[in-house]
C-alpha cells in the first residue's frame, strides 16, 4: 500500500511513523508512507496558502488552489482521498479494515478554520473523524488513521489472528488479560485462565468483554452484534 499525507507540517510526521510495527511495516515493504507539503503548491513567492473567510468570522481558510494541485500531484487512478475533518464519518475498526484493502491512500490534513469547501467537494472521496473533538490540525488524525488501518494490513501484525481479538472486531470490546506472575499485590489471575478447558476460557472472556462493555460504552450493546446486557 501507499500513502500520501498532505499537510503544511511534514515534519509533524518525524517519530511515529519509525517506531514499532508500523516501522517494521515499513521496513518490510507492507506499505510506503510519503509527505507533500501544501506550501510548496503556493501562488505566491511566500508560500501563504490560507486566508480570510468570505463572510466573515475568525480564523482562515486553507485555498483551494493549493490544495488541490497538492492532491493531483500525488493522484492516480484507483486513489482514495481522504480528508481527516471532525465533521467526518466516525474512524472505526471495520472502516479500517476497509481502508487497508485499498493500494493507494492520499491524507488531507486540515489546518485553521478547514479547506475551502470547493476543493472537498471537487477532490475528496469522503470525510473521516476519529472522534467528537477539535485539533488544531489533521496531522495527529491522520497517525491515528494509519495506526489503526496497518494493522489490518497482511503481515503488519505478527500474529494475524490478533487483530480479529482484538475490541470492536466482534462489536464488543475485548476481554481482560492477565500474564505472570499469578499473584500481583494480592491480586490473583481468575482461575479458569489457569485451569486449561479452552472452552470454558472462551465463555468466560465473552461474557467479560461484554460485562466491561455494558459498564463502558453501552451503546455498543444495542447494535446488530450484541443484545442489551443487564448488569446485576
Amino acid at each position: 500500500m501507499e500513502i500520501d499525507i498532505l499537510s503544511l507540517f511534514p515534519d509533524y510526521f518525524r517519530g511515529p511513523f519509525d517506531v514499532s510495527m508500523l516501522k517494521r511495516g515499513r521496513d518490510m515493504g507492507h506499505f510506503d508512507i510519503r509527505h507533500t507539503n501544501i506550501r510548496d503548491f503556493a501562488e505566491n513567492k511566500n508560500g501563504r496558502v490560507d486566508d480570510r473567510p468570505f463572510g466573515g468570522g475568525p480564523g482562515m481558510v486553507l485555498c483551494p488552489g493549493p490544495v488541490a494541485r497538492a492532491i493531483r500531484s500525488v493522484k492516480k487512478p484507483g486513489s482514495r482521498v481522504i480528508y481527516l475533518s471532525p465533521q467526518g464519518s466516525l474512524l472505526t475498526a471495520a472502516k479500517c479494515g476497509e481502508l487497508a484493502k485499498y493500494e493507494h491512500l492520499i491524507l488531507l490534513c486540515g489546518h485553521y478554520e478547514g479547506v475551502d469547501e470547493r476543493v472537498l467537494q471537487k477532490e475528496i472521496d469522503e470525510e473521516i473523524s476519529i472522534g467528537d473533538y477539535v485539533l488544531t490540525n489533521g496531522c495527529a488524525a491522520a497517525i491515528v488513521l494509519v495506526d489503526a488501518m496497518a494493522r489490518f494490513i497482511p503481515g503488519v501484525i505478527g500474529h494475524p489472528d490478533a487483530v480479529q481479538e482484538d475490541s470492536f472486531q466482534e462489536g464488543i470490546f475485548d476481554s481482560p488479560h492477565y500474564t505472570r506472575p499469578e499473584n500481583f499485590e494480592g491480586m490473583e489471575v481468575p482461575p479458569v485462565l489457569l485451569g486449561g478447558n479452552h472452552a470454558e476460557i472462551r465463555k468466560w472472556r465473552k461474557a467479560e468483554a461484554r460485562k466491561k462493555t455494558a459498564r463502558v460504552r453501552p451503546d455498543l450493546l444495542l447494535g446488530e452484534h450484541c443484545e442489551p446486557l443487564t448488569i446485576h
